[in-house]
């Protein structure tokens, strides 16, 4: 651990130029740098705290903090995330239920601070990220922590690999290891973690549900689009991506006048250069936060430029593709569109998401491609042949469905842990009720 705290200070001029960096392209980076260092309020009665490094983790760990807020009603829950697009949802989804704070860096006087003014009865964090520090910590503390949710691709593996003995170190301070699947679990055997640690629960992320009103959602938008025109949407794109979308587009566009790309990059920052690059190709653009009424008809490209309404953009279209794909990134998670009945398509690089990924493939509710050229043609497949597209959907659902289970699974693991810390609170107020009468 002394050889990554070192690492870690060494690396620290990095952290704060990369916070610069982001902080040029999307200013909420600028916000709140004293979190980062550990500087968070103090926070009086007993927490329970919930790491998600980002949107799509906190959605996922959504249902299971909804759980714990409903069984452990005398707790306070502190969700902490690393980017502000996290802190975004967890303020879309909870509101002023649960608190809020970004994760220290993993430096130990920042840990030891974050530690001091949180002081939690328990830690959970979801999927599985590097904190050396932050892990160790927890146990010298004894507070117990949990990894739910836990995955390992075959990337960080080999990673993980490299700095064997800080993995192990790292992991043996966990009391509990809820991971998706058995491959996650050999996985980690193979990196020495202890088997008595580890517990397959399966993936949170199949238990969002999506809202209740979703689809009436998606077809009111639908309306606003033109409900005539088919619709592509390009989900969740990272850079050196956008104009591969863009050239299938290109060539889709001229076999479907009608159609309507709708790009979503990933990262906010990324909304202004992606829509000047659609721009640039020729393409009429619009961004959905300047539009004030319908789409006008001739829009050929709409730019997704808002947060939360992701699952909506996917209940108003025909078709998903998934970024993150068709580069080197891993993929992004392919279960919202599943969600709503939408047919996927993705490219070549979804290690991160390989055992969802695969299943779909299985159930036929996604294509899978390795190119631009690839992505027109499967679109083409799918708008040339409805009941092939609808057909899709229902596989898409039907595997949805068969998937649930896991947030039931997950609390019946940290029975125990949730059991303790009921007992804790309870006797806690023990004395303040007594002081009452």
């Amino acid at each position: 651990m002394r050889v990554w705290s070192v690492a870690a200070y060494l690396l620290l001029p990095y952290a704060i130029a990369g916070l610069i960096w982001r902080g040029l392209r999307f200013p909420a980076y600028f916000r709140r740098w004293p979190e980062r260092f550990g500087f968070v309020r103090p926070i009086t009665g007993p927490v329970i705290w919930v790491h998600a490094v980002s949107v799509g983790e906190v959605r996922s760990a959504a249902p299971l903090i909804e759980a714990i807020a409903a069984r452990l009603p005398r707790y306070r829950i502190l969700v902490t995330t690393m980017t502000p697009t996290g802190s975004e949802q967890v303020a879309a989804l909870f509101g002023d239920r649960v608190l809020h704070s970004y994760l220290p860096y993993d430096f130990p006087d920042a840990v030891a601070r974050f530690l001091d003014r949180v002081d939690p009865e328990l830690a959970i964090v979801a999927e599985t990220e590097f904190w050396p520090n932050l892990f160790g910590a927890c146990e010298r503390r004894k507070i117990p922590l949990v990894i739910v949710n836990a995955r390992l691709s075959l990337a960080s593996f080999r990673g993980y690999s490299l700095v064997g003995a800080t993995v192990r170190a790292m992991f043996a301070s966990a009391d509990l290891i809820c991971a998706q699947s058995s491959l996650d679990v050999q996985r980690l055997r193979n990196l020495g973690v202890d088997d008595r640690l580890l517990t397959v629960t399966g993936n949170l992320k199949f238990d969002v549900e999506a809202p209740a009103t979703i689809r009436a959602e998606g077809e009111a938008l639908r309306r606003k689009w033109g409900r005539a025109r088919r619709v592509l949407i390009a989900a969740s794109t990272h850079r050196g991506e956008e104009s591969q979308v863009l050239a299938a587009f290109r060539a889709l566009r001229e076999r479907y006048r009608d159609l309507l790309l709708v790009l979503v990059p990933r990262h906010p920052e990324r909304f202004a250069a992606v829509a000047r690059q659609s721009r640039r190709r020729g393409f009429v653009t619009a961004r959905r936060t300047r539009l004030a009424g319908d789409l006008p008809p001739e829009t050929e490209v709409l730019i997704g430029d808002t947060m939360g309404e992701l699952v909506k953009f996917y209940a108003a279209s025909d078709i998903a593709f998934i970024g993150g794909s068709l580069v080197r990134h891993g993929g992004q998670n392919p279960v919202e569109a599943c969600t709503v009945g939408v047919p996927v398509i993705f490219g070549p690089h979804m290690f991160h998401f390989e055992e969802i990924s695969a299943l779909i493939l299985e159930r036929g509710a996604a294509r899978q491609v390795r190119d631009a050229r690839g992505l027109a043609a499967a679109a083409a497949l799918f708008l040339d042949q409805p009941e092939l597209r609808r057909a899709a959907g229902r596989a898409a659902l039907s595997l949805v469905r068969d998937n649930l289970g896991s947030l039931e699974r997950t609390l019946k693991a940290l029975g125990r842990q949730l059991a303790v810390a009921d007992a804790r609170a309870a006797h806690a107020a023990e004395p303040l009720a007594r002081a009452d009468l």
